[in-house]
């Protein structure tokens, strides 16, 4: 198959690494995958063509558009943008059009999405099968049966198959969206997406931080980062507070979006035992190798720690429902404990650090669908073969 995957993430990074653990397991076919955020050190399969979109992100309240370039106007970046789509779809003659998120969200992109779904949908391009790629959780909305009735008509209108990457006995779509009986066209849920590595990775990454045989290694993130500074700097002092009875090495990542100026007071934290940096392309090693995660509760994030089971402090984003949701699913599965506002004072904070270093929680033995890229892949082979 000749597959064309886009991906626009605007605000982290969650929506990128999902899609790239996807196209990473179509490993058998001719795959583009179009990314229209801003760049990240991924480690893109070799199989897979990358395209670049000139970039758009958005603010923290997902109002307003933002240009990469700032010596462009919105309009001439949102021309441009469609002109490099229509071109691919001209140039490369795709079987499937995999559409991450639009139309559950990323309506501010349909003026580049929509009059190519209407070319797919007219033939201009050959006949192509367009599948939506949707991850568990939706974010809630203002004026929600609008939302759902134009979302609807959207999948009716443009789409042939939605590809689910929930685990359905866990998080089914009807938890955040109603109407998800009434969707028109297949849904199949996949299983979660996820990067899956190995547990030898972790003691091979303490061997080369040569940690002590006691020696506590603390990992802190914060996904992409523009949410996470506040965080971060609570916990570097948190563990401050600990240094004199407990021997702790701490690696915090930032996240590559997090504002010059809070990355750099970040960074003025630094000491021995303390290192400060953006971004790893060995996250899943550091977890493996961590006696305790602390971090935001994002789909990826959530799914390290399903994968990895470490001991983890969560502080769900809460101005969404989205990651407080997931914690509230996941919560009895991980050897986990959720934080709120006023359990980020250094003090109550190193408690809650001590506490999970020493003891931490139990998890319930639950089998959780993790395969959800391999699973998707398969079922996109097998869809395609039969609708073709």
């Amino acid at each position: 198959m000749r597959i064309i995957f886009y991906c626009q993430y605007v605000w982290g990074m969650g929506h990128l690494f999902r899609s790239v653990e996807f196209v990473r397991a179509l490993c058998d076919h001719q795959v583009t995958l179009v990314a229209g955020g801003q760049d990240v050190d991924v480690d893109w399969p070799a199989h897979v063509e990358i395209v670049r979109l000139p970039t758009l992100y958005m603010d923290e309240k997902f109002t307003t558009l933002i240009a990469g370039d700032s010596k462009q106007s919105l309009e001439e970046i949102q021309s441009r943008r469609k002109a490099v789509l229509f071109n691919l779809f001209e140039t490369r003659c795709p079987d499937i059009f995999v559409v991450e998120l639009f139309p559950f969200g990323r309506r501010a992109f349909r003026v580049e999405l929509e009059p190519l779904l209407d070319s797919i949908r007219q033939g201009d391009f050959g006949n192509i099968k367009t599948v939506c790629s949707l991850r568990d959780v939706l974010v809630e909305k203002n004026d929600p049966r609008t939302y759902e009735k134009r979302v609807i008509r959207s999948l009716s209108r443009y789409f042939d198959l939605l590809l689910v990457h929930s685990d359905e006995n866990l998080l089914p779509l009807d938890q955040t969206f109603s109407r998800a009986k009434e969707i028109p066209i297949p849904l199949y849920y996949t299983g979660f997406i996820t990067q899956r590595g190995h547990p030898q990775s972790g003691q091979k990454l303490r061997c080369e931080l040569n940690l002590g045989l006691h020696e506590k290694l603390i990992v802190a993130s914060a996904g992409g980062g523009r949410a996470g500074y506040r965080p971060l700097k609570r916990f570097i002092q948190a563990c401050g507070l600990l240094r004199d009875r407990m021997g702790i090495r701490l690696e915090v990542f930032s996240g590559p979006f997090m504002d010059t100026g809070e990355f750099k007071d970040l960074y003025a934290l630094s000491r021995p035992g303390v290192t400060i940096r953006r971004f790893t392309r060995r996250f899943l090693d550091y977890l493996f190798a961590a006696d305790l995660s602390f971090s935001l509760a994002g789909y990826n994030t959530c799914m390290n720690l399903l994968v990895t089971r470490v001991p983890a402090l969560v502080y769900p984003y809460h101005r969404q429902q989205e990651q407080p949701l997931r914690v509230e699913k996941l919560n009895k599965l991980l050897p986990m404990r959720a934080l709120k506002d006023h359990d980020l004072e250094p003090a109550t904070l190193s408690s809650h650090i001590e506490q999970m270093l020493l003891n931490p929680p139990s998890s319930e033995a639950v089998n959780v669908n993790i395969n959800g890229a391999q699973n998707a892949a398969r079922y996109l082979e097998e869809w395609f073969k039969t609708n073709a």
